[in-house]
């Protein structure tokens, strides 16, 4: 970049991201598979967001998540793009997962979408609420089509399947995953199509049932061999990101012609629309195309991203290193989610996942380098409106054991610790309104346009999707 940039009216680059999270790489990358010349602007020194790798300092070779850890596979986005850059994509092990609800450890039943039941009379759903729960739930079947209507996920619940459904199964999963009460999930963001299924049969278990039916068989979540963090790397390695560089204005001018004078690859002609990306030090990229991939005030471009009506979970996670033969067995499946009315009963943790019987890859790894009987547990703390202080490694393993069954407190190895502050957005119905209001303005700028997690939602496939299709958008736009 150069602080001459932009008077002879030619671009240095087709195309400007700015923010290196997964959001901004993704979308980068798909620009560039265009032809078009992409620089990445990342005022931190890392990319990816919450995706992080680490280690144990007694298993520097054993790479571990100290983010996010898996995809689900709907929209096949994510897989895609994991194996063209060349990573390969690794399966959960065939173990169920687990729930803790009124003080007790339970498997999930099987059939579900979010903890709600495709099937409220089933054997597993009845070990996990009794036959109270069954009954009531059962109702839904027989209810009127629309005793509501729903916006959040805990109004929708509790009127078709009742209160034990909502609170034992929904929400240790829903609310687990999302960090936030059940009443304050949007239905629309966090279960995509569910309305329009319920809508359809009249029947929120149908509603399920019919969406499982149409999902693709086998586990709907998938892993990477080495990590998921190893995906921010495979795409930084093939884009050209400038880090410690933060953009401190975004200016639009008339016209914008390519340096070369060409029309090539998609590459903005003469003529066309072009924004000033000015940064901190002073510097001055001159591009016809911007991505806005990280949630920044430009003030003379005139967009202000919305005030937030609700702060993101405060996330803090705790890795724990065991010597545990016991655990080999994976006596409670692949790990568990926590309704957050167990707290009184001890435990704070929001989930807990057993690594190494869920991932086979890091399976191998801690066997070779650290030998049988020794495994890792994840725990994650913090719920949207709720203080989240860092657990201490007592803490934590007191937790492990009362989640686990098995008393650990005195057979951990080593702990590492990894604190996100408001990384989740909230999945709430005023949120992703003010996002939505927001993105229209941003679209409505010629050669402009927005993505990253905080405006796609929570997980991997709504980032990797929605940055695709802002990419692609953008390039059309060209």
């Amino acid at each position: 970049m150069t602080p001459t940039a932009g008077r002879s009216g030619a671009a240095d680059a087709d195309a400007v991201v700015v923010g290196a999270g997964i959001g901004g790489l993704v979308a980068a990358h798909t620009l560039a598979a265009r032809g078009l010349r992409v620089v990445v602007l990342e005022a931190g020194e890392r990319a990816g967001g919450p995706i992080l790798g680490g280690a144990f300092t007694s298993l520097p070779d054993v790479p571990l998540d100290l983010g996010a850890e898996s995809f689900a596979v709907r929209g096949g986005a994510v897989e895609e793009l994991v194996a063209g850059l060349g990573l390969t994509v690794e399966a959960p092990a065939a173990l169920s997962a687990w729930g803790y609800a009124a003080g007790r450890a339970f498997p999930l039943p099987a059939a579900g979408v979010l903890g709600i039941p495709s099937r409220p009379w089933a054997a597993d759903v009845r070990r996990a609420i009794g036959w109270p729960g069954v009954l009531r739930g059962s109702l839904d079947r027989v209810l009127p089509a629309r005793l509501v209507d729903p916006t959040d996920l805990g109004t929708l619940a509790r009127s078709r399947l009742g209160s034990r459904v909502a609170d034992r199964l929904v929400t240790p999963v829903a609310a687990g995953v999302h960090s936030a009460p059940l009443d304050r999930l949007d239905v629309a963001a966090v279960a995509p199509g569910l309305l329009d299924a319920y809508a359809r049969t009249g029947s929120l278990s149908r509603a399920v049932a019919s969406l499982r039916a149409a999902a693709p068989p086998g586990s709907a979540v998938r892993g990477i061999d080495g990590g998921v963090h190893a995906l921010v790397d495979a795409l930084v390695d093939r884009l050209d990101v400038r880090f410690g560089t933060r953009v401190a204005g975004l200016e639009r001018v008339p016209d914008v012609e390519r340096a070369d004078g060409g029309d090539a690859a998609g590459g903005a002609a003469a003529g066309g629309p072009a924004w000033l990306v000015r940064t901190a030090d002073g510097r001055v990229l001159r591009t016809p195309r911007v991505v806005l991939a990280t949630r920044t005030e430009f003030g003379s471009a005139g967009l202000v991203p919305p005030a937030t009506p609700e702060r993101g979970a405060d996330i803090r996670l705790a890795a724990l290193l065991v010597d545990a033969p016991e655990l080999d067995a994976a006596p409670r499946g692949s790990g568990m989610l926590v309704a957050p009315d167990t707290a009184a009963g001890g435990v704070r943790a929001k989930a807990l996942t057993h690594a190494t019987a869920k991932w086979p890859w890091l399976a191998r790894r801690v066997r070779a380098a650290a030998g049988p009987g020794v495994h890792v547990v994840r725990l994650s703390y913090g719920r949207m409106g709720e203080p989240t202080p860092q657990p201490t490694a007592e803490e934590a393993a007191r937790d492990a054991s009362a989640l686990l069954g098995m008393d650990l407190t005195d057979r951990v190895r080593e702990v590492l610790h990894q604190r996100w502050d408001g990384a989740l957005p909230p999945p709430t119905p005023a949120y992703r309104a003010a996002v939505r209001e927001y993105e229209g303005a941003v679209l409505a700028e010629p050669g402009l346009d927005v993505t990253g997690g905080w405006i796609a939602g929570t997980g991997l496939a709504a980032i990797v999707a929605h940055a695709g299709r802002t990419a692609e958008r953008l390039g059309e736009k060209g």
